[in-house]
């Protein structure tokens, strides 16, 4: 702040000190000056120049009593006065007759207060305005008052960040909410509309850019009125601060529902697309019944409804027909709520549930049209078949629940319902259109979803049918073997193994997988299975045997299927391994080294042309042989080599049981989530004598 003192020469042309540009104090001069103990001024600033005309060589150092009119004889001075009070007080503000350097007396107001000053001295400092200047300001303030107070149009400041700062009465009283609960929240939490963030973006650009809005239309909601939909009318202007910054939002709004009747229609319509387009996103991702139905839920809970539950109805057989005379029997896959307890509970609390005759269950089954009910005792005492369930569903919250079939492919699925609080508005004739079609979204979804589940569990049947059920035993080869399926998101396999007693004491190990997934790749694999025992007993060399593999891949339609032999003779310790395009089998021998066996991987099955070759080892007392299939050792986004890396690390760990070794080996090396199914087959080998 430019200012002059006693004992220090210089001056200024700086203007007076003025409130931050925009305000309503913008154009009120505030004069500063001090003074000392003696009533002597000490400080004199450009404002003060202005306000009463002297310039500061004309007052530094002099009394301050040439600023007032002379007082009445005897009487305390002015300059005497404001010096005291400040000093007494610590703060006082007054207003007194001001004398100009031209003569004139002039209403001012003060507010003084002492200060330390140079060599600590105490300066009492002054600031002074015109009273004049300051009763414009007041009078605008209390203009503003009384239009925030009495004007039926709701009033809004909100700050930069767009929480509100202050507001009018009408405004609250639209939200359905108190003035102080609006302040300091965000306008998003108030406001709440669906468009996206549209009006969000439009009070951002008026807060970032300046850029005034004038009528816009807006569809909201508010937490005071979460039931009621309305359209206001929104106007909004920049408020500029110090700095010419834009430190927030000023607005009037509107209530126009009445008016805009139309438009909320169509913001209705508008959020049931929305739902519907949700809905077709988000349910049936997977081939999962129970995922599926949660997927239900989730649409729903809370844009639809404040709590949902999908049922599957357990009929005897596909074929059997609804009979309002008898109970009905459904079993809770999903269920969701934001209502508090006991809601949860009601939802969550049970997995089998039986609907008497005469309950809204079978009212909506006879009819297989979506219907609403009221929640009151007579539909608790019909629906639910204990007392303390009925109770449960008075006390839950829930005013209206909406039943809707799940029908597809003309059969009747499962039910799936959706309960409303009473801050909710009741179930119009468009909402049970809607959770009609949300209904036959997801019981379609449901039944591909049954129907492939079905179809994995016939798979998964067969497989283990044609899987060996009791592997051959001999003195000289202990065993251990595990298969496991893959995750049920992935179709079956066509991963076998067998162990086959041969002439002379003689044992064949023989591990295989045929390419591709579901009921044909089981049916095939068994095929190869049965057929590689069946030959193996013949005595063929290993190489012969996987030539008539070949052929009988190739009269059977496999396409691709990679097979792993292995002849061990425990009379002379030695191995002849034959291979089909199969990962190598890997021998721990008894001073813990690992070694991959076999002279290559030779063609899959299926290719033909190509004739298969053998290779020989020979096996100390003790080793321990590895077969498997690749599930175990590979994984998406790892090279194979780092897969059998790892297995020859556990391999080399192998010491006690091998049915402990076995779990240990998968336990480390298949991840729960598995896509692929697994064969690993251990052999730990003893020579004869």
């Amino acid at each position: 702040m430019p200012s002059e003192q006693a004992g220090a020469g210089g001056g200024g042309d700086a203007g007076p000190i003025r409130s931050e540009p925009g305000s309503l104090l913008e154009h009120v001069a505030v004069a500063v000056f001090g003074m000392d103990e003696g009533g002597r001024i000490r400080y004199w600033g450009p404002g003060a120049r202005d306000l009463f005309g002297y310039e500061a060589a004309a007052v530094l150092s002099r009394p301050a009593a040439r600023l007032f009119p002379r007082p009445p004889e005897g009487a305390p001075g002015p300059a005497e006065r404001l010096t005291e009070r400040a000093r007494s007080l610590g703060y006082w503000r007054v207003r007194l007759p001001a004398l100009h350097r031209d003569g004139t007396v002039f209403d001012c107001g003060f507010r003084v207060f002492p200060v330390a000053g140079y060599a600590g001295e105490s300066v009492v400092m002054g600031l002074a305005s015109r009273g004049g200047e300051l009763d414009r300001v007041k009078t605008n303030l209390a203009f503003l008052d009384a239009l925030f107070e009495t004007c039926p149009i709701g009033l809004v400041m909100l700050d930069q960040e767009l929480r509100y700062v202050h507001l009018n009465q009408a405004l609250a009283d639209m939200d359905g909410l108190s003035v102080a609960d609006h302040l300091g929240r965000a306008a998003d939490e108030i406001m709440l509309t669906s468009d996206d963030g549209e009006f969000q973006r439009m009070l951002r650009a008026v807060a970032d850019e300046g850029r005034p809005l004038v009528g816009a239309v807006v569809g909201m909601r508010t937490p005071g009125r979460p039931d009621r939909d309305q359209v206001r009318s929104v106007s909004l202007f920049p408020l500029s601060g110090a700095g010419e910054t834009r430190p927030g939002v000023g607005g009037l709004l509107v209530d126009v529902t009445d008016r805009e009747r139309a438009l909320l229609e169509a913001t209705e319509a508008r959020q049931r697309l929305a739902l519907l387009d949700r809905a077709a996103a988000r349910v049936g991702t997977t081939l999962d019944v129970d995922t599926t139905a949660r997927e239900l839920v989730g649409v729903a809970v809370p844009d639809f409804c404040d709590g949902s539950v999908v049922e599957l109805v357990e009929w005897m057989h596909p074929a059997e027909a609804f009979d309002p005379e008898l109970p009905l029997f459904t079993r809770r896959i999903a269920s969701g709520t934001v209502l508090p307890p006991p809601a949860p509970e009601l939802v969550a609390g049970v997995e089998r549930v039986t609907y008497p005759p005469g309950s809204g269950i079978h009212r909506m089954l006879a009819t297989g049209r979506p219907l609403s009910v009221v929640v009151d005792e007579e539909f608790a005492a019909r629906t639910a078949s204990r007392p303390d369930r009925a109770r449960l569903l008075l006390d839950s919250g829930l005013a209206r629940i909406l039943i809707a079939p799940l029908i597809a492919r003309g059969t009747v699925q499962g039910i799936a319902m959706f309960g409303r609080s009473p801050a909710r508005p009741p179930f119009t004739g468009q909402d049970l259109r809607l959770a009609g079609e949300l209904a036959s979204r997801a019981a379609l979804c449901l039944d591909n979803a049954r129907l492939y589940s079905r179809v994995q569990d016939i798979a998964l049947t067969l497989q283990r049918a044609l899987l060996p059920s009791a592997l051959a035993r001999s003195p000289y080869v202990s065993l251990a073997h595990r298969y496991l399926p893959g995750s049920r998101a992935t179709e079956v396999g066509g991963d076998w193994y067998d162990v086959i007693d041969l002439p002379g004491d003689r044992v064949a190990l023989v591990v295989g997988d045929v390419m591709g997934h579901g009921v044909p790749a089981a049916a095939s694999m068994g095929r190869l299975r049965i057929t590689a025992g069946a030959l193996a007993r013949h005595g063929p060399e290993p190489e012969a045997l996987l030539a008539e593999l070949d052929l009988c891949a190739r009269e059977s339609g496999i396409e691709l299927a990679t097979c792993l032999y292995v002849e061990y003779d425990p009379r002379t310790g030695r191995a002849r391994i034959a291979n089909a395009g199969h990962p190598p089998p890997l021998v721990r021998r008894p001073d813990g080294t690992v070694e991959t066996l076999g002279g290559g991987l030779g063609v899959p099955l299926g290719v033909g042309g190509v004739p298969f070759a053998a290779a020989e080892a020979d096996l100390p007392d003790g080793a321990v042989l590895a077969l498997y299939t690749d599930g175990l050792v590979e994984a998406r986004g790892q090279d194979i080599e780092a897969g059998l890396d790892a297995l020859r690390e556990q391999l080399a760990a192998v010491e006690g049981p091998l049915e402990r070794e076995v779990d240990r080996v998968l336990a480390a090396l298949r991840p729960d989530a598995a896509t692929d199914d697994t064969v690993l087959l251990l052999a730990r080998i003893r020579r004869a004598g």
